[in-house]
């Protein structure tokens, strides 16, 4: 695997080496070895799976807060994910800053996003599916999320949204409760 840092302090897009033949390919995407050696954490204890079946379907920006906060190792196994993280620890050099990149079912690429990030993504096609690995368990009482189109983060997304829950349309603007 190849460990690429992205502009977000402790963020990472990671690349699996693809061992390829006749009968296609191998890879791995993770190894608690490697992901230790580049100071990740290797606490995954769930795994969850987001289909989308419209193109423009926004999901985001979700978090969890301390004591729950949670790193997530994202995936798209199907179509394609414009996928989007903010810094949102106060301490970072990267604090509110956002970083996008497209995760696609054919570049195989993984999203490493640390605690004290929000989350979000936007398909890029219909049908598209998404596997994500969290270090966490979801606790409902921890869950918080800034608004997708927030002007204090400035996110430009690439397609209008066409679907979105009313949980995520309506979350507050960032200082608006903080």
């Amino acid at each position: 695997m190849k460990f690429i840092e992205t502009k977000l302090q402790g963020a990472f897009i990671i690349r699996p080496d693809l061992i390829e033949d006749e009968r296609g390919f191998f890879a791995r995407t993770f190894c608690r070895r490697e992901f230790e050696e580049h100071g990740l954490n290797t606490n995954l204890v769930q795994c969850n799976i987001s289909f989308n079946k419209q193109k423009g379907t926004l999901r985001g920006m979700h978090y969890q807060v301390p004591p729950h906060a949670e790193a997530k190792l994202v995936r798209c196994t199907a179509g394609a994910i414009y996928d989007v993280i903010i810094d949102l620890r106060a301490a970072s050099s990267t604090f509110k800053q956002w970083f996008a990149v497209e995760l696609t079912a054919e570049n195989h690429q993984l999203l490493y996003v640390p605690e004290g990030f929000a989350h979000g993504y936007q398909t890029l096609r219909p049908d598209t599916e998404i596997l994500y690995q969290v270090s966490e368990f979801y606790h409902p009482q921890s869950e918080e999320g800034v608004r997708w189109n927030d002007p204090a983060f400035g996110i430009v997304w690439p397609l209008p949204a066409t679907a979105m829950s009313g949980k995520d349309a309506s979350h507050p603007d960032w200082g608006a409760d903080k």
